[in-house]
């Protein structure tokens, strides 16, 4: 889709570089890329394309949107963001959590997604239940993901790999443990573990299984093993998607 982006200003621009600077230090010294992906995931992936509602525009600022059962635990991201947030008060709530989710890959070793500032914050919270339920298999992530967000079965599989960063929380999602053997790397070691089976210590969702069960996600996660660079380009192509979905859309 072709994108017309706003025009923002030169301090703009000077604030965001500044606010990226300070958000790798963050991220760096608190070990916390995986929460900050995920808030910049579940802020974006509430975008419904027949309603045009939801999506990446600051609602996850609000208590309501927050208070969300597949946001638990997000609080925490919001506070280690409050200090850097007071700095700069010009960037938009939904510039700033895109922004932290873009460092967040690229602190922990993984390719460089394209940011374009400009996104504006909106009042409405996005209703409940639109994001991606971890127990459930390939159809349900086409029905979020392709009819829902407008995205691929690619974009799926290379968004899947993000759980290369991270673990599960029983008390948030009712699973635990991490996907890979270092959470806080970024590479495509999660689809290296997919295929070789399940390991004690590590972590298998339904959803990761769905991708080995289809017979259309199963070949991009074996490329994806056999190919860090085709991941890497793919993901990156992805996450751009989905953290502009509903934004800057050409009339």
């Amino acid at each position: 889709m072709v994108k017309n982006y706003p025009t923002v200003s030169e301090d703009y621009l000077k604030a965001v570089e500044k606010a990226k600077k300070k958000l790798r230090g963050l991220i760096a010294e608190k070990n916390c890329a995986p929460i900050m992906l995920r808030l910049a995931w579940h802020s974006a992936g509430t975008f419904d394309q027949c309603s045009r509602t939801g999506g990446p525009f600051g609602t996850m600022r609000l208590d309501a949107e927050l208070a969300h059962g597949a946001n638990s635990g997000l609080d925490i991201a919001l506070r280690l963001l409050a200090p850097i947030r007071e700095q700069f008060p010009t960037i938009s709530y939904a510039d700033f959590y895109q922004l932290a989710g873009v460092v967040a890959v690229e602190v922990t070793g993984g390719p460089e997604v394209p940011f374009h500032p400009g996104r504006p914050d909106k009042a409405e919270p996005p209703v409940e239940g639109r994001l991606p339920d971890a127990t459930k298999g390939s159809d349900h992530l086409r029905d979020v993901f392709v009819k829902q967000m407008g995205l691929t079965d690619q974009d799926i599989v290379a968004l899947s790999g993000g759980h290369t960063l991270g673990r599960c929380h029983k008390e948030r999602s009712g699973f635990e443990g991490p996907w890979t053997e270092n959470p806080l790397i970024f590479d495509n070691s999660y689809f290296k573990e997919l295929l070789s089976g399940e390991k004690e210590g590590l972590l298998q969702l339904p959803s990761d299984k769905a991708l080995l069960a289809d017979p259309s996600f199963r070949p991009i996660v074996e490329k994806y093993a056999a190919d860090e660079d085709a991941f890497f380009a793919e993901y990156a192509e992805a996450h751009l998607k989905l953290s502009e979905l509903g934004y800057a859309e050409a009339c």
